[in-house]
């Protein structure tokens, strides 16, 4: 995969230590990264700092600051659903400036490819056997599958799917992981209303906006910090979202579609001690297109409900964040899109995981590195991200197996990534022993919430050290459309072929000339 980024390059520092001498080598806009299909390159990586020979430090973040969180709550304007609600049925019919439009496309791509790889793994698996004993009117397909139903059981198996591993997007700030829930919401509803190309992409903004917004009303440290699952939270009020702007709700209608999102959020952190990945699945984006998609069939089969429940009494902010932000769910509407805000994961692993992949790649080129040569390698984490990824049971979000994979084979992809066989692989497991882990508590910072840092030492006394403040896929280091059309070839291609897949890829990169999403269809699934 290719990145042409023209951002301003940043210099990449690291340090190499030999017997004779110390010498500093700085490199400017590394070109190459060995990773999942080939080269990815690299554009805005942060400086690392160098320290003394056998004492050397990981760099030193920038000091905490609160970007994104306000100090105190946020005063709250009148009639905030109204304002929000009418806000999704205008933005429906308006263009949108070319730079959202080319990241939702790239979304929208990168989230099918997590869908139709997802149905082939455990979660997909349990879902489609779930999905052919419930029938149901044939409104929406499955994925991969000839299955047609509701769109609400189209919408959540499809779900299942998105998030059945780890390969979908992520919102660094939030946490959330809008791609997963929103697109297979779109898919659902798109193909029941007959929506065009350029509904769906319109309806697909809106629901990233209201996915991560919410969260950033609640403040998301502070929904963890209670133990609530904040991402069944915004997967829930993103697929409502899309759904009623799919189903072209009137204001009065859209006030009832954030109403039925309200009493429909859900989910604690509980996930974290899912051992197979499905019932994470369920939490992140099965559970929430379902909602989203219920919510609106319902209203549009006569359903009502409450006109207020971002402000009246009783309303959902005040009752889950103890130092809510209000106004942050309207704040910058039609300038901010958060859909431009996301990650695209370049390795189909655990997002933490990206960051010190992306640094041992670059070492590895620059120094040759191999399971003979490696003495010992360190690898520093934020904090949170840390205890996510920290020795996990499934191989995809396991750093330290991760790590060692890479070391063995020299790449990381969907396979070798996603190998229960590999964790007892004597090879990668002597690799393994070779790895000390951290949880760096100075490295857990706003501006770059999921960093890494790798320093290696190996058997000729070389040692050499990176910090990457942001992976490949980043905002701040974002793919081109050649980088996310890679990325996901090597996930569409095993399972729909070459001829679908190249065709898939096309018609999501030129969207706006779909006339109607359900000609999608044969391209994704197996329905007629």
């Amino acid at each position: 995969m290719s990145n042409k980024n023209n951002q301003a390059d940043t210099a990449i520092e690291h340090t190499e230590t030999t017997s004779e001498s110390e010498d500093t080598i700085k490199l400017s806009r590394r070109k190459v990264l060995q990773g999942a299909s080939g080269s990815i390159a690299l554009a805005t990586l942060a400086a690392c700092d160098s320290g003394s020979v056998g004492q050397q430090a990981p760099p030193q973040a920038p000091a905490p600051t609160t970007a994104g969180i306000s100090a105190e709550p946020a005063p709250r304007g009148p009639d905030l659903t109204g304002r929000l609600a009418r806000y999704m049925v205008d933005v429906r019919d308006t263009p949108l400036p070319p730079s959202v439009v080319l990241a939702a496309k790239h979304r929208i791509l990168d989230s099918i490819g997590a869908v139709v790889s997802g149905a082939q793994l455990l979660p997909g698996e349990v879902a489609i056997d779930y999905m052919r004993l419930q029938g149901g009117t044939p409104e929406a397909s499955v994925a991969t599958t000839d299955i047609m139903t509701t769109a609400t059981n189209a919408a959540f198996t499809n779900g299942m799917f998105g998030h059945a591993d780890e390969t979908d997007d992520f919102h660094p700030f939030t946490k959330a992981h809008p791609g997963c829930v929103v697109i297979p919401a779109a898919l659902a509803m798109g193909e029941k209303e007959g929506s065009s190309g350029t509904e769906f992409l319109r309806a697909c903004v809106l629901g990233y906006d209201m996915c991560c917004r919410f969260l950033v009303a609640l403040q998301p440290a502070l929904v963890r910090a209670r133990g609530r699952a904040a991402e069944g939270y915004s997967s829930t009020f993103g697929a409502t979202a899309t759904a009623a702007s799919l189903a072209r709700f009137n204001e009065t209608e859209m006030r009832y579609a954030i109403s039925y999102a309200v009493q429909q959020v859900s989910g604690v952190w509980s996930w974290v001690r899912d051992v197979e990945h499905i019932e994470k699945a369920f939490d992140f984006s099965g559970m929430g297109a379902r909602n989203g998609v219920a919510a609106a069939t319902m209203i549009q089969s006569g359903f009502t409900g409450v006109l207020d429940a971002l402000e009246g009494q009783r309303n959902i902010i005040d009752a889950q964040s103890v130092e809510p932000s209000p106004e942050e769910m309207v704040a910058d509407l039609g300038s901010r899109f958060y859909i431009e805000e996301t990650a695209i994961k370049t390795f189909p692993t655990g997002y933490p995981t990206q960051s010190p992949l992306a640094a041992f790649f670059i070492l590895r080129e620059q120094y040759g590195i191999t399971a003979e040569n490696l003495e010992h390698m360190v690898i520093r984490l934020p904090e949170d991200g840390a205890r996510i990824v920290d020795n996990r049971s499934m191989p995809d979000i396991n750093a330290q197996h991760l790590m060692s994979v890479a070391v063995v084979d020299g790449y990381i992809d969907f396979e070798n990534s996603h190998s229960f066989e590999r964790m007892s692989d004597p090879e990668v497991l002597a690799v393994k022993e070779r790895i000390e882990y951290i949880a760096d508590p100075e490295l857990a910072v706003v501006e770059a919430p999921r960093s890494g840092y790798v320093q290696v030492t190996l058997t000729d006394g070389q040692q050499a050290d990176l910090f990457v403040s942001h992976a490949p896929g980043t905002p701040e280091n974002p793919l081109d459309t050649e980088g996310v059309n890679d990325k996901v070839r090597t996930l569409l291609a095993p399972i729909l072929g070459d001829n679908r897949t190249e065709t898939l890829i096309e018609r999501i990169n030129n969207i706006e000339d779909v006339d109607n999403i359900q000609d999608l269809r044969p391209l994704i699934s197996d329905s007629a």
